[in-house]
């Protein structure tokens, strides 16, 4: 460990874990600086840990009785992370992401159709737009991604580095680009990830 760390970094992992059970106890290890807005409507599942300076955010404008962000066991999130929920997201078990990922339900304005927002109109003032995101177990997401409102990512999913993801994606699948695409499924018979014809 202290081949890996060094000394200062052992004694930063240390503060790090005393400071982690004393605001989170359930969680694994929270490094620090670690941001959190509306802490009453987010619950964080045992074993969760975290990278440096990540974001989580649940502005609960609707009044909602549930918990707007969930976060199962053993949820790995890398540094600046930016989760942010007006309506749900939920992180199942053993989810891994990478660094500098934003994930979110919600988005500023109607941007097709009619009665549209205006480009002339203020960003911030416009309507809020929610729809649920979920994320199933065993999900791996590369750096740089962003996952949009309405999203369910399918059980062993991966999403590749610096995809835009607008759209479910299935199961035991390897989605990749801007927007995500299904590139590769998992064949539980022949044991490998087989290309899927686009």
């Amino acid at each position: 460990m202290l081949k890996n760390y060094g000394l200062y970094g052992i004694l930063q992992l240390i503060y790090f874990k005393i400071r982690t059970k004393l605001l989170f106890s359930k969680a694994r290890l929270i490094r620090f600086p670690f941001r959190i807005r509306g802490k009453k409507f987010i619950i964080i599942g045992q074993g969760f840990t975290t990278g440096f300076n990540c974001r989580l955010d649940a502005f609960n404008i609707f009044d909602k009785i549930e918990p707007l962000i969930k976060i199962g066991k053993n949820v790995q999130i890398n540094d600046d992370v930016h989760i942010g929920a007006i309506d749900k997201i939920e992180i199942r078990d053993n989810v891994l992401i990478a660094s500098k990922v934003f994930i979110t339900d919600h988005d500023h304005g109607v941007y097709s159709g009619v009665n549209c927002d205006s480009p002339l109109s203020i960003p911030d003032k416009r309507l809020l737009h929610s729809k649920a995101v979920i994320i199933e177990k065993n999900v791996w997401i590369g750096e740089f991604v962003s996952i949009l409102k309405g999203v369910t990512i399918g059980e062993g999913a991966i999403i590749g580095t610096m995809s835009v993801v607008n759209r479910n994606i299935p199961a035991y699948t390897i989605a990749v680009g801007s927007p995500a695409k299904v590139i590769k499924k998992y064949d539980f018979n022949k044991k490998e990830w087989l290309a899927v014809k686009s």
